[in-house]
């Protein structure tokens, strides 16, 4: 159960990064020091999705559902809404190369506003 529970979390937690790393940048436009923790998570995420790689997120995960007695996912909120989202069917490495490139050039305009923003402010 415990297993589960927490296999469970850590789709949530990986859902929330992958959200964070995408939408990110409009918080940074509000708080601007959000960008401490955004660009990092940006980079991490363009890099995994770039090389190819599976974030250490998802092994750990598929190990909690195993060793909680299931091999795949089923049943709940988690599964049925989140699970989709963070691994969908049918995702192609073109695919997954082009929305690399989409959060890339999105957070590359956000930032460019930020930075002409504070340049206007600066300014006057």
């Amino acid at each position: 159960m415990l297993a589960k529970v927490s296999a469970d979390l850590l789709v949530a937690v990986h859902f929330a990064f992958i959200v964070f790393v995408v939408l990110g940048g409009f918080l940074v436009l509000k708080w601007g020091k959000v960008a401490i923790l955004h660009i990092p998570c940006v980079l991490w995420g363009g890099l995994v999705e770039f090389s190819g790689w599976i974030c250490p997120l998802t092994p750990v995960e598929r190990y909690l559902r195993e060793v909680a007695g299931g091999t795949a996912y089923s049943g709940g909120f988690i599964d049925h809404y989140i699970m989709p989202l963070v691994y969908p069917t049918g995702l192609t490495r073109e695919m997954q190369i082009s929305l690399g490139i989409i959060i890339l050039i999105s957070n590359l305009c956000i930032y460019g506003l930020v930075i002409f923003r504070r340049t206007k402010r600066k300014e006057r």
